[in-house]
């Protein structure tokens, strides 16, 4: 039987009723990156959760679609995107096996978006590729190994989470802008506290291809 996400991640954001599980700040890496995002751009953000994030691009002028399988945090999050008075058009999909759009937005943005085993990876980041127009740009932050000693946040299956090495590969036909390993102090809701094994990734898709 095959694992429900929908149902996994909708009990999720439901357990913590009205609070919101990764809070309503931005992804400290999305928001060190703004210099990226501006008016009239078209972003879309993967796996979006609550809205944290589309709230933030939306507020830095981008025209924002955020992808996302859980209905409850999509109530959520049009509820936070009303709060801040901007707007974001919301698609409820599993980017497992979603038909993605090709070459739609200049933006593509998925922030801990590690549920995808090694055998759904390699589907999951050929829709993100697709959907990037020629020149636009790719962002991911997630977490390495290490993270497995922290347990802070993330998957508790090591062959989920992401190395150096192995992103280096997976976009050796892109332009490397920004690609670091590094380790944080974050606090994003509840469920992201402490000390953390980070990876940052940004990568902007060639031109002519």
């Amino acid at each position: 039987m095959s694992f429900d996400h929908e149902a996994h991640w909708s009990a999720r954001y439901r357990d913590v009723g009205d609070e919101y599980l990764f809070g309503t700040a931005p992804n400290k890496f999305l928001a060190s990156q703004a210099e990226h995002f501006g008016n009239g751009m078209c972003v879309l953000s993967v796996a979006d959760g609550e809205g944290r994030n589309a709230v933030w691009l939306a507020e830095q002028g981008c025209q924002v679609t955020a992808a996302e399988i859980s209905p409850v945090a999509q109530e959520k999050a049009a509820k936070l995107a009303r709060a801040r008075h901007v707007a974001v058009e919301f698609i409820r999909a599993d980017i497992l096996s979603w038909n993605w759009p090709e070459e739609a937005y200049d933006a593509v943005v998925g922030i801990f978006i590690q549920f995808a085993t090694p055998a759904e990876r390699p589907r999951q980041l050929a829709g993100m590729k697709q959907a990037v127009k020629p020149g636009g740009l790719l962002l991911l932050q997630g977490y390495t190994p290490k993270q497995l000693e922290y347990r802070t946040g993330g998957p508790s299956a090591v062959e989920n989470l992401y190395t150096e090495a192995m992103l280096r590969e997976l976009f050796a036909d892109w332009e490397i802008v920004l690609l670091r390993e590094h380790e944080d102090m974050i606090g994003e809701g509840v469920a992201h506290v402490g000390r953390s094994a980070l990876i940052d990734l940004v990568v902007r898709k060639p031109t002519g291809k």
